[in-house]
């Protein structure tokens, strides 16, 4: 008896040969051989300008009453501002609330509903300083104006791209050094970069500090320190053996 295979299988055969033969090929242009490499490099420069949080809570009877005596106060401080030559549009509000307070209920009776006994009203505004040697100052003046919650203190490099920039060469440099160690372990020629990819490239958490609430008896002392900036760069370089 003669068996017949389909007439679909030889040209099936040919294609799944074909497709066979070329995969090699194919992984070597998709996956050429490389070493990958992450490069690192840290720039520090002082900070020149500042951002605080500043702001008065005022608590009354009565919601007029709390909001009309966190208004006057709140004026007061900007004026403040204002005659130390804060600009306007270097002093924003950043939150303005007004909130009832209510009674602690008693153990007697937990489900009666609280009963408002009072209100609380806040004024934030966030000042940008672009000298930080007047944070010191400028905390005093907000203080002696009657902002009773100074609530963070931020510094920051203003023009922060030239120093990531630096960064940036210098983290390369290091990926290059590193891949250039494990070629010569390895018995290969490093090649030209295949690919870069960057992440981190971002100023370090910023300085901030809480303040006290409560009014200042001498000047305010503070530490700017140093800002420090972090790049680094993942690099595949192409190699080759000698």
């Amino acid at each position: 008896m003669t068996h017949r295979l389909p007439l679909g299988l030889p040209f099936a055969a040919a294609l799944l040969a074909t497709t066979l033969l070329a995969a090699p090929a194919l992984a070597d242009t998709d996956f050429p051989p490389a070493i990958t490499v992450t490069g690192e490099a840290t720039v520090s420069a002082p900070p020149d300008q500042a951002q605080i949080d500043a702001g008065v809570t005022t608590d009354a009877k009565t919601a007029r009453e709390a909001a009309e005596a966190n208004n006057v106060t709140m004026g007061k401080v900007l004026a403040a501002l204002k005659a130390a030559g804060i600009a306007e549009k270097d002093a924003q509000t950043s939150r303005l609330s007004l909130q009832p307070q209510f009674a602690n209920r008693t153990p007697s009776s937990p489900n009666t509903p609280p009963s408002i006994v009072g209100y609380h009203a806040s004024n934030r505004v966030t000042i940008k300083l672009h000298d930080v040697s007047k944070v010191a100052s400028t905390i005093d003046v907000l203080v002696g104006a009657g902002a009773n919650d100074i609530g963070g203190l931020n510094f920051s490099i203003a023009e922060s791209s030239k120093l990531l920039d630096d960064a940036r060469e210098k983290a390369i440099a290091d990926a290059r050094r590193k891949a250039e160690i494990y070629a010569k372990a390895a018995g290969v020629t490093l090649g030209a970069p295949l690919s870069i990819s960057e992440f981190g490239a971002a100023p370090a958490p910023m300085y901030r500090a809480k303040m006290a609430t409560a009014g200042f008896a001498a000047p305010t002392p503070v530490a700017q320190g140093e800002e420090t900036l972090s790049v680094n760069v993942t690099v595949s370089w192409s190699i080759k053996e000698k």
